[in-house]
């Protein structure tokens, strides 16, 4: 008797403790009220005109491509395993795998959405067997387009389309004799004796599958992430490489939340997360677990060690050994940014679950264009599209230095760079605007001349794409700011990588110039101006809304007063 007593104590005990997900205790366990189930309905079908759902037929015709490749690294590693003599018994087992990690796997892609994968494959195969034999099977397939290899990368990879489909994917060689079907990559042994590369590779998928099993309630988690993704892409602060957040840390801030408010629906978990992050004391770092300790010689994250890590602005650590800042490309300007967009986001949310405003007023692109009077636009320019897509991914990974070397201008007090990559409307008239460097264009003084180079632009088909970066200067009288030294190294930086790793071909340049905002016509598609201006005017945010109404309410009673006052005088 006195045992069962015991036992009921100890558990009454127990349930008085805080329950603990994560690192911490959760904020509230309140479940959802009618209201936040009508705010979750209402927050689904606000995101099928974005296309964030696919249809039954679009999620096989996935497996089916998965499928397909999987049947190719099989065969392929069979192959290469009876080619390097291995008696065709034993290379029948020695498998080789695909996995998938990032938003397919996380189950929050969107239509037409890209796939990152991982080819995983036994020790008897090296990496130049990859992108030797591998690579040339798959320009074979008659699916494959564009594919092209990047094996000089941070994470070398395979890029291409197959089928209709984009697909990264990587590569890892484990230190085993085969790779079974049911192969489970969890276990932190596994990357003993492994090189770096291969690492980074793997963590891709660890740190996918670690997520989905760290969020209490996986399909909560999953509304709110496609919400969240969507606000981040339409607000232009979805981009790892220019020093904003990418995927995989808006799925932690996103599992954190869901941590802190285990029983909340998606349409409260989305509020919350404005709440939490408008609020989060950084450079504190956000985690969803206590990190492993595991010794196998890899460096982590770890500012109490490690210096560098002790400057890093926003740090989100991921939850899989070995631990790293997803987040460490963040600048000061991208990081008040991101800050100023999260307060933002907690006034809409906030009008939205007191039914006073819309989700679609969450998802509705901010001003950009109408929001700085000074720009600097960066041409990237190539002869071909096949140059040009390769061209822009260098580039694109630099922007981020520029960006650096301006906020240590004295006189810049933000350098806003816009993620969206805009098409030059007539490419073959570039050189036309380089008279706003100081070139001058020569008449051309034979006819004939003009119709040969018009034949040659229209054979090369010439492409150009923009990145815009809006710049606040400090506000001081007749400041003059020289940019020539930040743009030319910049400018020398990315010639000097395409030389180094042989990239650059005949037609690739690239442009640096500064804009005031009225020559912004010169370069884009006056719709997409117009549209910015009808926004702006249109669909402020709630509180900015208020704010305005207000400014204009007080300035019509001061010009009234101002005109009383007049006649009285009169």
């Amino acid at each position: 008797m006195w045992t069962i007593d015991a036992n009921k104590q100890q558990n009454a005990t127990d349930n008085d403790k805080p329950k603990t997900f994560g690192m911490t205790s959760a904020i509230s366990l309140s479940g959802p009220k009618p209201e936040d189930l009508q705010r979750t309905t209402e927050l689904q079908k606000s995101l099928e005109p974005f296309d964030a759902f696919e249809t039954e037929a679009e999620l096989n015709h996935r497996m089916e491509i998965l499928a397909k490749l999987n049947v190719l690294v099989k065969t392929w590693v069979r192959d290469v395993s009876i080619a390097k003599n291995m008696p065709q018994q034993l290379a029948e087992k020695v498998g080789g795998k695909i996995y998938t990690f990032g938003s397919y796997r996380l189950g929050v892609h969107h239509k037409g959405a890209d796939i990152d994968a991982l080819c995983v494959v036994p020790r008897n195969i090296e990496r130049s067997d990859y992108f030797g034999s591998f690579f040339e099977i798959l320009k074979k397939q008659p699916e494959v387009t564009e594919c092209r290899a990047v094996e000089e990368a941070f994470v070398p990879v395979i890029k291409m389309n197959f089928d209709g489909i984009e697909i990264d994917l990587l590569f890892a060689r484990l230190a085993l004799k085969e790779i079974p079907d049911d192969f489970d990559l969890r276990d932190d042994l596994l990357l003993k004796n492994l090189d770096q590369k291969c690492v980074r590779s793997l963590n891709g998928c660890r740190v996918t599958d670690e997520i989905l099993r760290l969020v209490p309630n996986v399909e909560n988690f999953r509304l709110a992430l496609r919400a969240i993704k969507l606000w981040a892409k339409k607000h232009g602060i979805y981009s790892n490489s220019l020093g904003y957040f990418g995927g995989v840390s808006w799925a932690m801030l996103v599992a954190r939340t869901c941590q802190l408010y285990p029983n909340a629906v998606a349409a409260t978990i989305v509020h919350k997360f404005f709440l939490v992050f408008s609020q989060w004391k950084w450079p504190q770092p956000v985690l969803l677990k206590q990190p492993d300790n595991v010794n196998l010689g890899f460096p982590v994250w770890d500012p109490r060690v490690n210096a560098a890590d002790r400057y890093h602005l926003m740090p989100i650590i991921t939850p899989a050994y070995p631990q790293q800042n997803s987040t460490f490309n963040v600048s000061s300007s991208t990081r008040r940014v991101i800050i100023d967009e999260f307060k933002s986001g907690m006034e809409i949310t906030d009008e939205i679950m007191l039914g006073k405003a819309q989700w679609c007023q969450l998802f509705t692109a901010p001003n950009f264009f109408t929001k700085y009077r000074h720009f600097i636009v960066l041409l990237v320019i190539s002869n071909n599209a096949e140059d040009h897509l390769e061209w822009c991914g260098l580039v694109e990974a630099k922007i981020r230095f520029l960006i650096l070397s301006l906020e240590r201008n004295p006189h810049i007090a933000l350098a806003h760079v816009n993620p969206k990559c805009f098409d030059r409307p007539e490419p073959e008239t570039i050189a036309d605007s380089q008279k706003s460097s100081g070139a001058e264009n020569a008449a051309a003084s034979d006819s004939n001349d003009d119709d040969a180079s018009s034949n040659t632009a229209a054979k090369e088909k010439p492409s150009c794409s923009m990145w815009f970066i809006g710049l606040d200067f400090e506000r001081v009288d007749n400041l003059n700011i020289d940019l020539t030294e930040s743009i030319q190294n910049f400018t020398d930086a990315v010639h000097k990588h395409a030389v180094h790793t042989k990239m650059l071909k005949d037609g690739m340049k690239i442009e640096v110039r500064h804009l005031r905002r009225k020559q912004l016509s010169d370069y884009l598609d006056s719709s997409i101006l117009k549209k910015e201006r009808k926004t702006s005017e249109g669909l402020e945010s709630p509180a900015a809304k208020r704010a305005h109404d207000d400014a204009h309410n007080n300035s019509s009673k001061k010009k009234k007063k101002i005109i009383e006052n007049s006649e009285t005088k009169g």
